[in-house]
C-alpha cells in the first residue's frame, strides 16, 4: 500500500532496500538499520532501541521511529529488518496471544510465545526479521532472539540489528544477572549510545521498554542522557 494513500506520513516508507532472491533478482521491501538490546534481570526485562530510520544506512529518513511494541500483557518485541514483515509478525503474534488468553483464561507463557514466534518466522511470509522478544511470566524473566529461519535462542541478554557488534562489546563483561532494573537500563542505554556513535543506521534518541509481571511500560527519549 502506498503510505501516502492514507493521508498521513508513514515513518517507514522512505526505507527502500533490496533482498536478493535465488535467481539474483531484487525485491523492493521496506527495511531499517537499528540497534536493539534486551537484558533479563531478576525483576524483569529491559529492552532498548534507537529511533533512526535510514535510507540504505546513508540518509536519515525519520528520527522518531518506535521499534518496540507490546505483544502480550507482560512481553514486548522489537522491530528489526523488513519493517513490513516485522509489523505483520507483531500483529500476528499479538492476535494469537490474545486468542490464547481468551480461550484459556490465562496468559501464554513466554516460552510458548517464543516457540510460536519461531514457527511463524520459519513458515510464514515474514521477510528478513530478527527481533528480540522479552517477557516475564511465572518462570521468571526471559530474553529470546528469533532469527529469519525460525531459530529461537534464549539468553540473559541479546542484541540484534546493524549496530549489534558495538553494542555487544559494550554489554560483554558489564552484564550481571543480579543487576537492578535501573542498572540494566543504564547498561542498555550505554550499548545503544555506543552503537549510535559508529553505526550509521542507529541514532536519534532512545526507546526503553521495562517489562515486569505488572505489564509493559515504554518510554521515548530525544537525548540518551535523559534516560540515565
Amino acid at each position: 500500500m502506498n503510505p501516502h494513500d492514507s493521508g498521513r506520513t508513514d515513518p517507514y516508507a522512505p526505507e527502500l532496500g533490496s533482498i536478493a532472491t535465488d535467481e539474483g533478482d531484487g525485491e523492493n521491501v521496506t527495511k531499517t538499520g537499528t540497534t536493539t538490546v534486551g537484558l533479563a534481570t531478576e525483576d524483569g526485562v529491559v529492552i532498548a532501541t534507537d529511533r533512526r530510520a535510514s535510507l540504505g544506512g546513508r540518509f536519515v529518513s525519520n528520527k522518531n521511529v518506535v521499534k518496540v511494541e507490546e505483544i502480550h500483557p507482560t512481553a514486548a518485541m522489537t522491530l528489526v529488518g523488513s519493517v513490513g514483515g516485522a509489523q505483520s509478525f507483531i500483529r500476528t503474534l499479538r492476535s494469537e496471544a490474545s486468542l490464547y488468553e481468551t480461550r484459556r483464561d490465562e496468559p501464554m507463557s513466554i516460552n510458548a510465545l517464543a516457540t510460536l514466534a519461531g514457527n511463524f518466522a520459519r513458515g510464514g511470509p515474514f521477510l528478513a526479521i530478527h527481533p528480540i522478544l522479552g517477557g516475564v511470566d511465572d518462570e521468571g524473566s526471559h530474553v529470546y532472539t528469533i532469527d529469519p529461519a525460525g531459530g529461537v535462542m534464549q539468553d540473559d541478554y541479546a542484541v540484534t540489528g546493524s549496530g549489534m557488534q558495538v553494542a555487544y562489546g559494550t554489554i560483554e563483561g558489564e552484564y550481571d544477572a543480579e543487576m537492578s532494573t535501573e542498572e540494566a537500563k543504564e547498561l542498555a542505554t550505554n550499548a545503544v549510545q555506543a552503537a549510535s556513535e559508529r553505526d550509521t543506521g542507529s541514532g536519534n534518541g532512545l526507546v526503553i521498554a521495562e517489562i515486569t509481571d505488572e505489564g509493559v511500560e515504554i518510554e521515548e527519549f530525544d537525548d540518551l542522557a535523559d534516560a540515565l
